[in-house]
């Protein structure tokens, strides 16, 4: 099946002109899908009101603020679910770093920010690396106002994760401990690693993903 986009705007201009999705005058209509697929599927999301803002800025804070704290991060709640990609991890509310990140990345691209996906690799105990390591995700995001790429971490806070929205500084959620053989690449890539990709693709259960590999 090949994908198309059907703008939320197109549904909107249906119910207010009194037109219909097989037939219009519309960017996008079923009838104009034959080139692409004899079957197509139709989706929209709609997201809360307080994330819409006049200002670049503010938005980019909502969106963050949105997906650090109202997108539960699996590993904290107990949750096998696995959120392969970012609709998913809306619809499901948990997703953990790899897929919270695209979400964010995907929200804002949404609105012409670009935004790309940054790497750390982390020990998955909090203080030795005797349970070895993991990739963790998080976003990089372009501020036109300022001319420069930041980068944000919504992967969700806790009694001593304290991530936040700046402009002036980093506050992400780990900070890296070299003598732990933890690794920032400071890298800015446009999608989530093929590699990350296949692992969520075979997981059966969230909890038990596991990476033996360095960025």
């Amino acid at each position: 099946m090949r994908y198309f986009d059907l703008h939320c705007d197109t549904l909107y201009k249906v119910c207010t002109d009194n037109k219909t999705l097989n037939s219009s005058d519309c960017e996008v209509s079923v009838n104009k899908t034959s080139a692409f697929s004899d079957w197509f599927q139709c989706m929209a999301i709609w997201l809360p009101d307080d994330m819409n803002s006049d200002s670049q800025l503010k938005y980019i804070e909502n969106a963050y603020r949105f997906v650090r704290d109202e997108i539960s991060h699996s590993w904290e709640i107990k949750s096998e679910v696995v959120s392969r990609k970012a609709s998913e991890v809306l619809m499901n509310r948990t997703g953990i770093c790899w897929t919270k990140s695209s979400l964010l990345a995907a929200l804002l691209r949404a609105n012409g920010i670009p935004s790309g996906i940054s790497y750390q690799f982390l020990t998955r105990a909090d203080d030795n690396a005797d349970e070895g390591y993991i990739i963790h995700a998080l976003n990089t995001v372009f501020i036109s106002e300022l001319n420069k790429w930041i980068r944000l971490d919504a992967r969700g806070n806790k009694e001593n994760v304290h991530a936040d929205f700046c402009l002036d500084e980093e506050k992400l959620a780990f900070p890296i401990r070299s003598e732990l053989g933890e690794v920032d690449y400071r890298d800015n890539n446009p999608d989530l690693d093929d590699r990350l990709i296949k692992i969520l693709k075979e997981s059966k259960n969230i909890l038990e993903v596991t990476t033996d590999f360095m960025m």
